[in-house]
C-alpha cells in the first residue's frame, strides 16, 4: 500500500546560495507551508517585495520498500512560482507555474542507506513565457502548500501524469432517478495478477454500488438507485473507493467523493442546476491572508470557505489561479458551485513558450481537480484584451477552448472580460459562456449604470449567456460619513454600492453568475490608494478575516435565508449633527427599532431598512429587532467628527466625478483634440511621457484621479499600460473615463516641449 509522509521540516536560506552538498546549518529553520513574502507581500513597501531565487533544504531516511519492490515520489503541492528539484546533487524535476502539483520519481537518486538531501530552488522572479506575467496581485514565492515523499508498489495507480490523482470519476444522472458513475484509473504497470475492485458508498458508509475489472482494462460503470443529487441547498457526496488487488493482497488504494448533478446555462433562464433555474450569486477570491501571504494551512482553507457559506452564497471564481485541493473539498462539502480558471491574465505575450505555459496550467487544474463535483466552470483567461486584441490571441483561446473539451467535456468553459472589451467581440462566440468585469460606480460611471448595461448586452446579444464575473468597490473601515462619495472609500460608500448591485442582481436571474470582487481583502505590493498600500480593499471581510464589513451582511441579507438583523455603521460610532441616519439590513419583511430604550417606528422594506434619528448627548444605544432577531450597536454624538473618518485626498478626488467639462468650469475647453508637432499630447504612450518630468507629473496626476491608481514607472501596473497612450486607454475603458478628461490633459500636454 502506499505510503504518504509530509516533509515539513526545513532548512531555508533567502540568498542564491546555490545548490548545497550537506544539509545547511546555518539556514534558517522553516515550517511548511512557508512563503518568504508572507509580510513584504502586501505591507505598502513601495520599494517593492522581494522577488527572486530561494532556497530549501531537507534530509530524510530513504523510505522502506513496499514488498516485490517500489517507487519513491517527492510530491510538491505547489511552488511559487517556479522551482527545480535535486536529490543528492541530481536534478530530479523542474517545474513553471505557480498554482499546481507536481511530482518527481527519485526511486534511483534515493541511497541504499543513510540520508538523502532534498533540496528545491523556487523563484518568483519574472519569467518570460510563464503565466501570470503581470496581474494586480502579489506573486507570492515559496513552497506555500507543502512537500511530500509517496512511496508505492512497482504497480500502483498513476502519479507521473500532470499531478494528478490516477483516477477520474464522472457521475452521471439517469433518467429513473439513478445515477451511473463512470470510473477511469490510470494504472502502472498492470498485469494479469491484478484486479482493480471498486466500491461506491453513500454519506452514512453504506455500499450502494460495486464491481472489479481486470487491470489491464480497469475502465468500469457502477450504477447507483435513487441516487441523491448535489446542489448548493444539499451538497450529498458519494465515495468512491478503488484498491488494485493481487490475490488475496490489496497493492493500492484511492478514495474519491463525489456528488451526482446536471447542470447547464441559457442565455434566458441562466444556471440551470438538476432542471432547476438555479442563479450562481456569489464571490471571487484570492488565497492569502494577513502577515501570512498564501502559506495557509488546510484549517485556513475552509475557514474561507465557512465565511462564504455564512455569506450564503452559492457560488465562489477562484481567482485568478489553481488553489488549494482543501478549498475545493470544502467547496465539494458546503455546496458552492465553483469557477476554476488559470493565470492567463491582463498581458498576452505571442511567444510559443508562453502559450505551452498555457496549455500546461490548464492540463494540470483539469486533471488534478477533475473528480470536485463543486466545478461546473474552466476559466480560460482574465482581462486579456488589457493589451489588445491580435489573431493570435484568438487562436490561443480556441485551442484552450477545445484542450479543455478533450480533457472534460462534463463542463462548461467560460471566459471573464475586461469591461471594454466590445460587445461584438469574436471571444464571445469560443467559451460556452462569457462574463464581464465592471466597476461602473468605482473606476467610472455611476452605479446606476450597471443595470442599463446589462439589460443592453442582453437585449442585443439574447443568444449569449451573460454573467458578471467582477464587480465591486473599496471599502476601508476606518472612512466614514453621513454623505458617502465615489473615491472617498468609506464603509458607507462600500455598503451604499453592493445595496445597488445585490438588487441589479436579485431582478436579472438570466445572468448565469456574479462574483462579487472580492470576497475578502488580499495583498496587491504594487497598490498604493486609499491611504493602505499593498492591498486591495475590495473584500467584503478585512483580510485577517477578523472583520465583516457592512456590505457582507448585506448580502447575507439576500442570500442566507436564516432569519438575520444587522445594524450598519457601527464602526461610524462618533456622529455628529442633529439628526443621523441608521441603516438595518435584514432578510425579515419588518425591523422595529429603539434608541436608548423608546421606540422609534416600525418599517417593512425590502432588505435594506432606513431611519432617521436624534441623538442625545453623548453615548447612545441603538437596538434592531425582528421577531426572534436583534442586534444593537453604542453611538456617541459629539461636536465634531474625527478627522480620521475621512481620507485626506477625498474631497480633491470628488471634484473629478463626473463630467469634467462641468466640474472644472471648462465649458469653453476645445472639444477637438490638438497635437501641436515637437509638443506633448495624449496620444504619446505614457512610456514616452516619463521621458519627460514636466510631462508625466501631469499624466500621473490626472490618472489618479481619474483612475485612483498612482502612475509610477517600473511599479504597480505600470507594464500592463507603459505602452499605450492616454487616447487608446480612454478607447478601452471609456465607461470608466470622465467627458472631457483627453481634453483637460491635452491642454496642458501641449504646452510642454518633448525631450
Amino acid at each position: 500500500m502506499r505510503d504518504v509522509i509530509c516533509l515539513n521540516k526545513w532548512r531555508f536560506t533567502k540568498r542564491n546560495a546555490g545548490l548545497p552538498n550537506a544539509l545547511p546549518e546555518d539556514w534558517e529553520r522553516v515550517d511548511l507551508p512557508h512563503t518568504w513574502n508572507a509580510i513584504d507581500g502586501h505591507d505598502g513597501n513601495r520599494d517593492g517585495y522581494f522577488r527572486g531565487s530561494c532556497w530549501y533544504a531537507v534530509s530524510f531516511p530513504t523510505p522502506k520498500q513496499p514488498t516485490g519492490g517500489g517507487r519513491v515520489y517527492v510530491e510538491v503541492l505547489a511552488a511559487g512560482q517556479q522551482a527545480t528539484v535535486f536529490l543528492n546533487g541530481e536534478e530530479a524535476a523542474y517545474h513553471e507555474g505557480g498554482y499546481s502539483a507536481f511530482r518527481a520519481d527519485v526511486t534511483e537518486l534515493c541511497v541504499e542507506e543513510g540520508e538523502n538531501l532534498l533540496v528545491i530552488n523556487c523563484s518568483n522572479e519574472y519569467r518570460e513565457g510563464v503565466y501570470p506575467q503581470t496581474a494586480d496581485f502579489t506573486f507570492y514565492g515559496g513552497l506555500y502548500r507543502g512537500v511530500n515523499l509517496i512511496c508505492v508498489p512497482d504497480t500502483h495507480f498513476d502519479l507521473d501524469y500532470f499531478g494528478g490523482p490516477g483516477i477520474a470519476v464522472t457521475p452521471v444522472p439517469t433518467q429513473d432517478g439513478g445515477a451511473e458513475f463512470t470510473v477511469k484509473p490510470f494504472l502502472t504497470n498492470p498485469g494479469p495478477d491484478f484486479t482493480v475492485l471498486y466500491s461506491v458508498t453513500d454519506a452514512g458508509g453504506r455500499e450502494v454500488a460495486g464491481g472489479a475489472r481486470p487491470s489491464e482494462d480497469p475502465e468500469i460503470r457502477l450504477y447507483v438507485p435513487r441516487a441523491r443529487r448535489w446542489s448548493p441547498d444539499d451538497p450529498y457526496l458519494y465515495k468512491v473507493t478503488a484498491t488494485l488487488q493481487r490475490r488475496n493482497e490489496a497493492y493500492d488504494c484511492l478514495e474519491v467523493t463525489a456528488g451526482v448533478r446536471s447542470f447547464s446555462c441559457d442565455p434566458q433562464a441562466g444556471f440551470i442546476l438538476n432542471g432547476v433555474p438555479t442563479p450562481l450569486r456569489g464571490v471571487s477570491r484570492h488565497q492569502d491572508r494577513l502577515y501570512k501571504g498564501n502559506a495557509l494551512s488546510a484549517e485556513d482553507h475552509w475557514e474561507d470557505a465557512g465565511i462564504i457559506k455564512e455569506l450564503g452564497a452559492n457560488t465562489v471564481r477562484l481567482a485568478h489561479y489553481q488553489h488549494a485541493q482543501p478549498f475545493y473539498d470544502a467547496c465539494d462539502k458546503y455546496g458552492l458551485v465553483v469557477w476554476a480558471e488559470i493565470p492567463f491574465i491582463s498581458v498576452f505575450n505571442k511567444s510559443p513558450e508562453a502559450h505551452r505555459n498555457c496549455v500546461q496550467q490548464l492540463t494540470e487544474l483539469i486533471v488534478q481537480s477533475y473528480n470536485h463535483p463543486s466545478i461546473c466552470f474552466w476559466g480560460l483567461s482574465n482581462e486579456i484584451l488589457i493589451g489588445g486584441a491580435s489573431e493570435k490571441l484568438m487562436e490561443n483561446h480556441v485551442e484552450l477552448n477545445a484542450l479543455a473539451k478533450r480533457l472534460d467535456p462534463t463542463r462548461l468553459t467560460t471566459i471573464a472580460h475586461v469591461s471594454a472589451t466590445p460587445p461584438d467581440s469574436p471571444l464571445h462566440r469560443i467559451t460556452d459562456v462569457i462574463a464581464y468585469n465592471h466597476y461602473m460606480g468605482w473606476y467610472g460611471g455611476k452605479t446606476e449604470d450597471n443595470g442599463p448595461w446589462l439589460d443592453k448586452f442582453h437585449a442585443e446579444h439574447p443568444d449569449l449567456c451573460l454573467g458578471l464575473s467582477e464587480y465591486g468597490c473599496e471599502g476601508i473601515i476606518a472612512y466614514h460619513g453621513a454623505d458617502p462619495q465615489c473615491k472617498d472609500y468609506s464603509e458607507e460608500y462600500q455598503a451604499m454600492y453592493h445595496e445597488h448591485m445585490a438588487k441589479v442582481l436579485n431582478d436579472r436571474p438570466w445572468i448565469w453568475a456574479s462574483h462579487v470582487w472580492n470576497m475578502f481583502d488580499f495583498g496587491v505590493a504594487a497598490r498604493d490608494e486609499g491611504g493602505v498600500a499593498g492591498r486591495n480593499n475590495k473584500g467584503l471581510v478585512t483580510m485577517d478575516r477578523r472583520t465583516r464589513k457592512d456590505s457582507f451582511y448585506i448580502y447575507k441579507a439576500w442570500w442566507n435565508p436564516e432569519p438575520m438583523v444587522h445594524i450598519a455603521g457601527r464602526r461610524y460610532c462618533q456622529r455628529a449633527g442633529e439628526t443621523t441616519r441608521i441603516k438595518v439590513y435584514s432578510n425579515q419583511p419588518a425591523v422595529t427599532l429603539c434608541l436608548n430604550g423608546e421606540p422609534v417606528g416600525e418599517q417593512t422594506a425590502e432588505k435594506v431598512f432606513s431611519f432617521t434619528v436624534a441623538l442625545k448627548p453623548g453615548l447612545n444605544t441603538i437596538t434592531a429587532s425582528a421577531g426572534d432577531v436583534w442586534d444593537s450597536i453604542t453611538l456617541e454624538k459629539v461636536e465634531a467628527e474625527p478627522e480620521i473618518y475621512t481620507l485626506p485626498d477625498a474631497k480633491e478626488r470628488a471634484k473629478f466625478s463626473g463630467n469634467w467639462f462641468e466640474q472644472q468650469g471648462n465649458l469653453d475647453l476645445p472639444r477637438e483634440l490638438s497635437y501641436p508637432e515637437g509638443k506633448y499630447s495624449v496620444k504619446d504612450t505614457f512610456e514616452e511621457m516619463a521621458k519627460s518630468p514636466k510631462a508625466f507629473a501631469v499624466i500621473a496626476k490626472y490618472m489618479q484621479l481619474a483612475t485612483n491608481f498612482k502612475l509610477e514607472p517600473g511599479q504597480g501596473m505600470w507594464s500592463m499600460i507603459c505602452n499605450q497612450s492616454p487616447a487608446s486607454l480612454s478607447e478601452q475603458i471609456s465607461g470608466m473615463i470622465p467627458d472631457g478628461f483627453l481634453q483637460i490633459v491635452n491642454a496642458e500636454l501641449t504646452k510642454i516641449d518633448k525631450v
